[in-house]
């Protein structure tokens, strides 16, 4: 039982105790006394607006307080010492006029809706001794003034929306020994004034957004048995001496920005540990063997890390643990018996959760894998090295309800035994060798919800016992060599709500009627097959569809009118298929379809104009639709009904409107597009400089249509460009889409000059001595990484839908005549649409987005774009500026741009920035060669290159979002500055 549910009732049995042996104080008035908390009790009970339970009926004017549900008095003094209203459900706000229960010893607000912040006058109750108003909705500060309750043991304001800082006056509270702060919106750093919490037991504050670093302070805290610091935004290395506290049982410090090594006998200094996680941060070294020593411990969990080596021995000795997770870092083995140590823990009887996954794991899985714990309930093996077949054995952990060995190199069949797992919901066994046909005993895992076969070589047909899936959320097939029809049985089970994915495959055959009856559906696709017949009407059932993907079959008839049914469809792709007859009418009903791809078909008529926000690629057989489609073709994308196109009335301008410019007019403007006046090369066609008629130079984006993606390019910095308007984006004036004078297509994008040129130039190339003064400053780097983080933040938070940039880098950054940086080339941008459960691109096809060196990694499993992974290419850029070293530059060993700051930045500052920088600062006179860095520069430098290494963190959900960014960094000008 936890100790906040056990300690009201033990805690109020030693307060009545000793308040019923406390004499009343000499020539007090009791009747006085108890009318004061009486008044106090009747102004709480006002603020209360609802009391669902009716628990305050008893609160009667006519009777003692002492006799009012909730209320303790002391028997002696007839005054209020406890008010114990926890569970009870009640809304509204806490009185100033609690300050008035001056013998008050204990208050239990918890697991309410109380709202509002707390008051002052908490620290008038100098008795208290005891406070959890947990899970409610109180906001503001804490009262620094709490302080003032000297006999305070226990202060539990966890589950609310506290903000602000903890005050450091908390750290005079001698008694304390619980402190629970967790799960508010605290921020600013740990005061080191909690070292002084000599009593303290309990230090749990996670799931806030504090920051800086761990005091080493807290290392005095000698009593201390849990420490939770989780999910903040701490950094820095974790004190040495926090590993001496050898009390602890409980130490938790996952999900921040923490490096440095895990020092290896932890597991001696800490000799009562039971639970340790410090997943989701940057420590380097290996697994401490010691841990392995700990004969008692439950739980040891370091994922997602940067750890490396091979797991130690000693697993064996582990009889009570019950959590195992060393998941994605670098852990190594090899050879056939690489994987042996988890046969080791066939002694932890109690073990539920074992992860191994995302590491450089080398062997076979162990024939006896069988006989770990039965208990065993989650087991992660998936993305590492390895090989052969999986064991029969396996079938006899009856007790999984997740087995992921996806993305190995194992081979064989997929073992029938598989089929015994009655308790399995998750099967992940992607991207494998696996042969051989599926068998029909996995239709006996009727608890599935998820079914990841994909990315095999599994042949033969798709067994009818599927059907028997009733709880069926995910089903992937995708990319292997099935053969046959699809049973009808798959689609007549609405649970299946998320994905249904036969893509890749030889199926053949209609799609049944019954998939109707996937009206949860979200997604189906059924591309790259040699599926024949009509699409049946059927499909307009599917009312939750977003994307229907068809494409690359041998459909043949008429598109479905009921099509336009399914309203929430953004993606519809029945390209390359035998379709004829019209588009339907009603398609242009569908206001949320984004991408529309009816190309390589039979179809005649007209298209629909109204509807469709984007590109609609349609081919048909006629001639004369050939022609309406070039025209088509030739705009690129439609607006919304009675919306202006970007050609015909460019909404983006500089100073003087201009209609869309002619293709003579562009060839003059820049000298026949002379290579004199060529600045610059892109992926996708070349910039050059320009002046046009009335005199204002431009620089014009001449795209290459026969590179593969242009068009799309094209069509993206469109998409991006003609809605938003910042000062720090390069701003579009108008666009081409016309012949040229070989009678070939040609299509330009017309922008404002920038006259100092790209970032690049500026950190190696040939601008870095240009200026005053000669290249960038401390402050002109500043200045330019807010720019851009101005733009960004823009882009993502304030334009609807947002814009994702996906190819941030120098040389997408330009700098006006005055030095300001705007970004620009939105070649690879994308919208996002916002839903009221998710945000999600508009793009379908995953494909890996952005420069080599500024690819965030998610990018690389076919994770969608999104703001997180630009905040990724904003972090490797900003360490790049004030570097001088591009992501690509080679580096000693297996070192990267990050590891490389990361491993020095703190203590040899010099070393990691631009010596350019240096030689600035030499000029500015604020530093001397040989000499260490002004304490302003040297914290200025650390906070910036600590902003880019928390950005370009491999974990997107650690990544700070743009607008704290651009607040942190203008925080560390303004401090520099002043």
């Amino acid at each position: 039982m936890a100790l906040s549910a056990v300690f009201p009732v033990f805690y109020l049995a030693i307060l009545l105790y000793c308040q019923c042996r406390s004499p009343a104080p000499v020539g007090e008035s009791a009747s006085l006394s108890i009318l004061t908390d009486k008044e106090a009790l009747t102004a709480f009970k006002s603020l209360i607006a609802t009391d669902p339970s009716n628990s305050l009926s008893s609160w009667e004017q006519h009777s003692s307080p002492c006799n009012w549900t909730g209320v303790i008095c002391s028997k002696s003094r007839q005054r209020v010492v406890g008010l114990s209203l926890g569970d009870l459900g009640v809304t509204g706000s806490i009185t100033p006029h609690i300050g008035n229960l001056s013998f008050l010893r204990f208050l239990y607000l918890q697991n309410n809706k109380l709202a509002g912040t707390l008051p002052d006058r908490i620290g008038d109750l100098s008795r208290l001794q005891a406070v959890n108003i947990s899970s409610n909705l109180i906001e503001g500060p804490i009262p620094p003034n709490i302080s003032k309750c000297s006999e305070h043991m226990h202060l539990d304001l966890m589950g609310n929306q506290i903000s602000g800082g903890i005050p450091p006056e908390l750290g005079t509270l001698s008694k304390l020994q619980i402190l629970n702060l967790n799960e508010n919106k605290l921020s600013g750093t740990i005061p080191p004034s909690i070292g002084n919490l000599s009593s303290l037991t309990t230090l749990n504050l996670a799931t806030n957004s504090l920051g800086g670093f761990i005091p080493s302070d807290l290392a005095r805290l000698q009593n201390l048995k849990k420490l939770e610091l989780s999910i903040n935004t701490l950094t820095g290395i974790v004190p040495q001496h926090l590993y001496n506290i050898s009390s602890l049982v409980y130490f938790a410090l996952a999900s921040n920005r923490l490096w440095g090594k895990i020092p290896s006998d932890v597991g001696n200094r800490l000799p009562n540990l039971l639970n340790i996680n410090f997943c989701i941060n940057n420590f380097t070294g290996g697994i401490p063997g010691s841990l392995h020593n700990l004969t008692k411990i439950k739980s040891i969990r370091m994922s997602w890390n940067l750890l490396g080596g091979s797991v130690p021995g000693g697993l064996e000795n582990l009889r009570d643990l019950e959590m195992y997770n060393i998941g994605f870092n670098r852990i190594v083995s090899s050879g056939d018996s690489g994987l042996s140590f988890i046969t080791s823990l066939s002694n932890s009887s109690h073990l539920q959760f074992l992860a191994l996954d995302g590491n450089l794991l080398e062997g076979r899985i162990p024939r006896d894998i069988g006989n770990l714990s039965t208990t065993l309930t989650k087991l992660y093996l998936g993305g590492n090295r390895i090989y052969g077949n999986l064991p029969p054995s396996i079938g006899r952990l009856r007790g999984l309800a997740l087995l992921n060995v996806s993305h190995n190199l194992i081979s064989g069949e997929v073992p029938n035994e598989i089929g015994q797992l009655d308790q399995l919901q998750m099967l992940g066994l992607a991207g494998n060798k696996l042969s051989g046909q599926i068998p029909d005993s996995l239709g006996n895992l009727s608890k599935l919800n998820e079914l990841e076969l994909f990315g095999n070589e599994m042949v033969g047909r798709i067994p009818a016992t599927f059907g028997n899936y009733h709880r069926l959320l995910s089903m992937d097939l995708s990319n292997n060599r099935l053969t046959g029809s699809i049973p009808k049985e798959i689609f007549m089970h609405s649970s299946l709500s998320s994905l249904l994915n036969l893509s890749k495959n030889f199926l053949s055959g209609p799609i049944p009627q019954e998939v109707g009856m996937l009206e949860n559906i979200v997604k189906i696709d059924l591309s790259r097959n040699n599926m024949s017949g009509s699409i049946p009407d059927s499909i307009g059932d599917c009312k939750s569809l977003e994307y229907l993907l068809l494409a690359k079959n041998l459909f043949s008839g008429h598109i479905p009118a009921t099509l336009e049914k399914i309203r929430g469809l953004n993606t519809l792709d029945l390209s390359s298929n035998q379709l004829s007859g019209s588009i339907p009418y009603d398609l242009q009903k569908l206001q949320v379809l984004q991408d529309l791809n009816l190309s390589f078909n039979n179809l005649e008529g007209e298209v629909p104009t109204d509807g469709v926000t984007t590109v609609v690629w349609t081919i048909a057989g006629s001639i004369a639709l050939c022609l309406v489609l070039g025209l088509f073709l030739s705009i690129l994308f439609y607006r919304r009904r009675n919306a202006k196109t970007v050609a015909s009335a460019p909404e983006i301008l500089l100073k003087v409107q201009h209609q869309m410019v002619s293709y003579d007019e562009l060839r003059t403007a820049t000298g026949n597009f002379s290579q004199e006046n060529l600045i610059g090369r892109g992926s996708f066609g070349s910039v050059y400089r320009g002046v046009l008629r009335q005199g204002v130079i431009v620089g014009v984006k001449v795209l290459d249509v026969r590179t593969k993606g242009a068009l799309k390019s094209f069509i993206a910095e469109c998409n991006a460009l003609r809605n938003v308007r910042h000062r720090n984006l390069v701003k579009l004036i108008t666009c081409c889409s016309s012949i040229d004078s070989k009678n070939m297509e040609f299509q330009a994008l017309v922008y404002e000059f920038m006259e100092n040129g790209s970032l690049e130039d500026w950190i190696r190339g040939r601008r870095k001595h240009e200026g005053e003064g000669g290249g960038l400053n401390v402050v002109k780097r500043l200045n330019v990484a807010i720019d851009v983080a101005s733009a960004m933040d823009y882009l993502h938070h304030d334009c609807q839908p947002a814009v994702l940039h996906c190819d941030l880098k120098p040389s997408n950054v330009l700098l006006d005549d005055e030095m300001n940086a705007k970004v620009g080339d939105f070649g690879l941008a994308t919208l996002m649409v916002e839903t009221s459960t998710q945000q999600h691109s508009t793009t379908t096809t995953y494909d890996l987005k952005g420069s080599i060196g500024y690819i965030p990694p998610e990018y690389g499993i076919g994770v969608k774009p999104s703001p997180r992974g630009d905040v990724y290419s904003y972090g490797v850029m900003l360490l790049e500026l004030f570097t001088g070293k591009s992501p690509t530059h080679e580096f000693n060993g297996d070192m990267s741009l990050t590891k490389w700051v990361q491993s020095m930045f703190l203590v040899n500052t010099k070393e990691v920035v631009d010596p350019e920088l240096l030689l600035q600062l030499k000029m500015d006179g604020v530093h001397h060669a040989g000499q260490p860095l002004s304490p302003k520069i040297q914290q200025a430098l650390v906070s910036i290159l600590g902003i880019g290494l928390s950005c370009a963190i491999d974990s997107p959900e650690l990544r700070m979002n743009m607008r704290d960014i651009l607040h942190k960094l203008k925080s560390i000008k303004d401090t520099l500055i002043n």
